[in-house]
């Protein structure tokens, strides 16, 4: 785990897993981009203790589990304040809220494996806003919903744009089987968003610091095309959502070794269905009881 200087007072942490960027307001203190996963919080406490830091606040992108699973640490040890956009607070404000994130797993079950995601968050970011001000530093707020419904990304004071995962760098992104957007149509236009879009440098979690990123979002808007079409090749007439997740188990050779293994791969796969579904790919019926699954044939 090292540090690596992107420019000015923005760095990141480089965890292995992932890219976690900072601003330093001065050289005690520092603001968070997101704040890692629960099994890198060891050895991310210990770098930031090593560097006398104290971390004053955490910006977060989106509420999944390996950007704020360190959030509520942070905000005991230091009293850090957490800024969050207003849906993906609201869904990490509580057990019964992760539930409908995490809908195939029991109550119990959520609270065990992701109840340290909850925390309490200081300033909700909404869709209206454009900046937030923390300790009198100004950040730019980009929307990019489809990663997850409130994602954002982060320009810091220096002209650096954190994308959070709007962006997945190209070895990242075609090692991913499924590479995962909650809503594919709203996710590609988030891509194409950025397009508009000219900063200094970005910072991508999963992972890399860029000076240009057009090749990198036609990169990942052809991967999932790519992924897409894999997906549809293997439909056919009459298959409901479980045979299709089976034949891209099979086809994709997907390990299922545990019970969070399995609804892990339905949550990914999903959103892929209902883009073909969207896109008018597919088209669905029911049929003896069952939501059965279809192509759609195109006639010349």
């Amino acid at each position: 785990m090292k540090i690596i200087e992107v420019k000015g007072n923005t760095f990141c942490i480089d965890t292995g897993n992932e890219y976690i960027p900072f601003y330093k307001v001065n050289d005690k203190e520092i603001i968070l981009l997101d704040s890692g996963l629960k099994t890198e919080r060891e050895r991310i406490g210990k770098l930031v203790n090593d560097n006398d830091f104290i971390v004053k606040a955490i910006i977060c992108s989106h509420a999944h589990i390996d950007h704020i699973g360190n959030c509520s640490y942070f905000k005991e040890k230091y009293n850090s304040i957490i800024a969050m956009p207003a849906y993906e607070a609201l869904l990490c404000s509580s057990v019964v809220n992760l539930k409908v994130y995490y809908s195939s797993q029991t109550l119990a079950e959520v609270k065990e494996n992701f109840g340290h995601m909850v925390c309490d968050t200081d300033i909700m970011i909404f869709n209206n806003q454009s900046h937030i001000e923390v300790f009198g530093l100004k950040f730019n707020i980009v929307h990019t919903s489809g990663h997850s419904p409130g994602h954002i990304c982060i320009i810091t004071p220096d002209d650096v744009m954190y994308l959070g995962d709007t962006l997945l760098s190209s070895e990242i992104m075609k090692a991913a089987k499924l590479p995962f957007a909650q809503i594919i149509s709203e996710d590609l236009k988030s891509k194409i968003k950025l397009k508009e879009l000219k900063h200094n440098k970005y910072i991508v979690a999963h992972k890399g610091v860029y000076t240009d990123i057009a090749n990198l979002i036609e990169d990942n808007i052809k991967q999932y095309d790519v992924v897409a079409n894999s997906i549809f090749r293997l439909i056919d007439d009459g298959m409901t959502m479980d045979n299709i997740k089976t034949a891209v188990i099979i086809a994709f050779n997907i390990k299922i070794n545990s019970k969070y293994r399995y609804h892990l791969i339905e949550r990914l796969l999903k959103p892929y269905i209902e883009y073909l579904s969207e896109i008018g790919r597919v088209e669905t019926k029911i049929q003896d009881g069952e939501l059965i699954y279809s192509k759609v044939i195109c006639s010349e």
